[in-house]
């Protein structure tokens, strides 16, 4: 009985660890204030770009906008504006940064569902 128990617990704990996992680790003020020298180019909330070809980071997936900003700084990901840009960033700035535009509302839409493509 309690190796049923045990197993209800973790099998539990297996599902909602990626929904843990996805909430943001930064802090959404701190991001704001961050977020300043970002909206030259992608706008005060994320979502007005001032080029087209500048994305939209507004309602974005704090985990992509973290790895997307990790690897502009490591060199993995090529752009010399955002690879000058995200330098100097430390990873508490990423996650706040990840954490402020995610919580913002954008435009962007999940085309995961076939009916919407």
């Amino acid at each position: 009985m309690k190796s049923i128990r045990t197993l209800a617990a973790l099998s539990l704990l297996a599902l909602a660890t990626p929904a843990l996992a996805a909430i943001s680790k930064g802090n959404v003020a701190a991001g704001q204030e961050k977020s300043k020298t970002c909206a030259s180019c992608h706008g005060p909330t994320g979502n007005e770009s001032l080029d087209p070809t500048y994305p939209k980071l507004a309602g974005q997936y704090p985990e992509y906008l973290a790895k997307s900003l990790r690897d502009y700084r490591s060199g993995e990901r090529q752009n010399a504006i955002m690879a000058g840009m995200a330098a100097a960033l430390t990873d508490e700035d990423i996650d706040d940064l990840s954490a402020f535009y995610a919580a913002q509302e954008g435009d962007l839409q999940d085309l995961s569902d076939v009916d919407q493509r």
